[in-house]
């Protein structure tokens, strides 16, 4: 058996710790509590400013609070604890690191610099900027891995999730809608797009899925309007897998929406018992399409 293979083996059986990279949300923390689950050692470097400390270090055999732009700090911090593999979870804002870097409020380090001035030169879209991070990891001796096996439980499944259903108008739009993000998502160009009577309302960019809700909000004052999301074909699930939460239907019943489409196995649902329950309360619609 080859090196990689033990390796793979031993963390399955969660023989090795594993490294937990922590950003914003509850994603790290449903995440953390799937790795211990599975019998591993859980070693977190939570992101400064984003991760929710308090919460996450009672869930985490070992904690270190880590500098947004110090990728060294990361892997230095994950090699110390015998790491050779990683789950990162966890929304980082992408306009925060522009901001970040472009104001200089915290020096990147040099792995970092590297990735933002090197890798990433001439060509700053998330799944880039993700890759070249990725990638910056491994040759660190850290291996980012998928991280839904460690919860199934919270992915989007095939059909009607809430007892509420859609309905007539609102299944026509769906079925017209899914095929066309499908399309865009193949553009790279966002991951969502929200419509109401076969017009296309609003299509996601850097902004993300709350500011879509938002904007749609605006743009369309009759209610029932429907959000789909999926992820890009070539989308690496290692770290940029779609998330919904309680606050997205809380958000879309705000604005008007009336349906959220999700893509099966390939969108995380956040406190999903808990979400479904809050969308039947508002009499929203979760369905989950391949």
């Amino acid at each position: 058996m080859s090196r990689m293979s033990q390796i793979g083996e031993n963390s399955h059986r969660g023989a090795n710790p594993l490294g937990l990279i922590a950003g914003q949300g509850t994603l790290p923390l449903e995440t953390a509590r799937g790795m211990k689950a599975a019998g591993h050692r859980v070693i977190c470097t939570a992101l400064s400013g984003q991760a929710r400390m308090t919460e996450l270090r009672p869930l985490c055999d070992r904690f270190h609070e880590v500098g947004l732009l110090r990728l060294n700090q990361w892997i230095r911090k994950l090699k110390a604890e015998g790491c050779t593999q990683a789950v990162m979870v966890g929304r980082v804002g992408k306009s925060e690191m522009y901001e970040r870097f472009h104001l200089f409020r915290y020096l990147p380090d040099w792995r970092t610099a590297r990735v933002w001035f090197l890798r990433v030169k001439h060509d700053k879209r998330t799944a880039t900027l993700l890759k070249a991070l990725a990638d910056e990891l491994a040759s660190g001796g850290i291996e980012l891995i998928d991280g839904r096996p460690y919860v199934p439980d919270s992915l989007a499944t095939e059909g009607v999730m809430t007892k509420t259903q859609p309905s007539a108008a609102m299944q026509v739009d769906i079925d017209f809608a899914w095929p066309l993000l499908k399309r865009i998502n193949e553009l790279l160009i966002g991951q969502a797009l929200t419509c109401k009577e076969h017009e296309i309302i609003a299509v996601e960019a850097i902004e993300g899925t709350d500011r879509l809700i938002h904007r749609t909000g605006e743009f369309c004052k009759r209610k029932g309007w429907v959000l789909c999301k999926a992820a890009n074909p070539n989308q690496d699930m290692r770290f940029d897998v779609p998330t919904v939460g309680v606050a997205t239907v809380e958000n879309l019943h705000q604005h008007g929406g009336g349906a959220l489409v999700l893509e099966v196995g390939r969108t995380i649902m956040l406190e999903k018992e808990r979400l479904l329950k809050r969308a039947d309360e508002l009499g929203l619609v979760v369905i989950g399409k391949v």
